[in-house]
């Protein structure tokens, strides 16, 4: 790791950067003592699995070599060395209602008696549309392995409905693995993404990318009539949260329609708002609305719906296309297993009483962070979108993608997950995101706060 000053990293001033290298050197190593079952197995998975993980990503925890997992549970993880983990990353949101939630675990275990896949409805099928009508308030749905398809899905329906070829996304939006959106504004020019592997075409040629919360930018570049869609989380949160700013979307909604471009709002990550998502919460009126994850407590599946006339628009443009594949949906989209996970999740796991419980200990979370970071000194600020929490490295919460890209800092973000999992806790490898799901408790808050209390006053100056 090279040691840059303070003032090359904003998020640094406060801490003593050579009092931090120290101890990552010694978290390193003690993480190393104490994992001996997962350095072995992942001397073994190197083998045969690239960069020795089932996806790459799981590298991405700052550890000397991947933790490797025994079962999972609530909000607790237990890895293969035996330490049990309280779990704030709850899978990056896939297990935000907590793993194995039992009444998913009931269902699905009823249906792996009784078939996994047949490419055949069933009556979950129907339930499970009648649920997300009524929670989301669009009347038309289908269905997708994961957010990233159902993204890619509902454009391609939109593309094919309205006849125009180009989608708006915000700079550092993230939806998934959908290729049109990997564009960037660099010094204010939209650039295609460096780091994408094996890209062909030329995503600028169909993708318009503009800064969140910048209204004018939003009405010039959907100006030119050619716009599908605006494709957008109602909050950006895997750059690290940025906030519409008060009237934003309201503003935003008008110009949209205006320009006859649709509006799709991914809510894989919002959902942590509250039983219909931000989206109905804040009273944003879209087109069409994903979400992925979470939906099937864990269970791989995604959700996409459609108001009436996109419904209408889509299969007018379905049967008047030529025979054939439409680009759209895989063998095992909307299979058996999926359905009875979603059924349960949505009608037993994700309710109201849930919510509650996850909105009151979230606050009581986000509040013990800005205590825990004020103690210390440190211009840090923490962002809250229901049961999602932040802690970011700036006095103020960034209201842009380009702002939120400047003040990350993965170096010292892994420092501190490295030291958090070494005391037991567990948060999103990515950034600084916590979630709280409904078997997390005020004891398992304490810890966490307790243990980034413990980071915190090893890597700034000693009193």
């Amino acid at each position: 790791m090279n040691s840059p000053t303070t003032t090359q990293r904003p998020g640094r001033l406060g801490l003593d950067w050579l009092r931090a290298l120290d101890f990552l050197s010694k978290e390193r190593e003690r993480f190393a003592d104490a994992n001996p079952q997962s350095s072995r197995l992942a001397d073994r998975a190197r083998e045969h699995l690239l960069f020795g993980v089932p996806l790459h990503w799981m590298n991405d925890w700052g550890t000397p070599f991947a933790l490797h997992v025994d079962h999972a549970s609530g909000a607790m993880v237990t890895d293969v060395d035996g330490h049990v983990l309280t779990d704030f990353c709850l899978g990056d949101t896939g297990a935000m209602f907590g793993h194995s939630p039992a009444p998913v675990a009931a269902a699905v275990s009823r249906q792996a008696t009784r078939g996994y896949t047949t490419m055949l409805a069933t009556e979950d099928a129907a339930v499970v549309g009648e649920q997300l009508a009524q929670r989301f308030g669009l009347p038309v749905w289908q269905f997708a392995m994961s957010a990233t398809d159902a993204n890619r899905y509902i454009v391609r329906w939109i593309r094919a409905a309205t006849g125009r070829q180009k989608i708006l996304v915000f700079n550092g939006c993230y939806h998934g693995t959908i290729e049109d959106v990997f564009v960037d504004l660099v010094n204010g020019q939209p650039v295609q993404r460096d780091s994408l592997l094996g890209q062909v075409h030329n995503l600028l040629d169909h993708t318009a990318v503009v800064e969140f919360n910048d209204l004018a930018a939003l009405d010039a570049a959907l100006s030119t009539g050619d716009v599908a869609c605006v494709l957008a989380e109602p909050v950006m949160t895997n750059i690290g949260m940025v906030l519409p700013e008060p009237g934003f979307w309201d503003a935003a909604q008008k110009i949209i329609r205006r320009h006859g471009t649709l509006l799709v709002m991914d809510e894989t990550h919002t959902i942590s708002t509250g039983p219909g998502g931000y989206a109905r919460a804040h009273g944003i009126e879209a087109d069409a609305l994903v979400l992925g994850k979470p939906v099937g407590g864990g269970v791989p599946c995604a959700v996409y719906g459609m108001s009436a006339d996109l419904a209408a628009r889509a299969e007018k443009a379905k049967r008047d296309a030529p025979p054939g594949h439409s680009g759209i949906g895989t063998t095992l989209t909307g299979n058996m297993l999926a359905m009875a996970a979603m059924r349960a999740a949505l009608t037993e796991v994700m309710t109201p009483e849930a919510y509650g419980q996850m909105l009151a200990l979230a606050e009581h979370l986000a509040a013990g962070l800005r205590t825990v970071i004020g103690h210390h000194g440190l211009p840090w600020c923490v962002t809250q979108v229901g049961a999602r929490t932040e802690f970011q490295f700036c006095p103020a919460p960034p209201k842009n993608g380009s702002e939120a890209d400047r003040i990350l800092d993965g170096e010292l973000e892994h420092l501190i997950h490295l030291g958090l999992l070494n005391r037991g806790v567990m948060i999103t490898p990515f950034h600084n995101m916590m979630l709280v799901c409904p078997g997390t408790t005020v004891d398992d808050v304490a810890q966490l706060l307790g243990a980034l209390d413990e980071v915190l006053a090893a890597i700034t100056p000693e009193r």
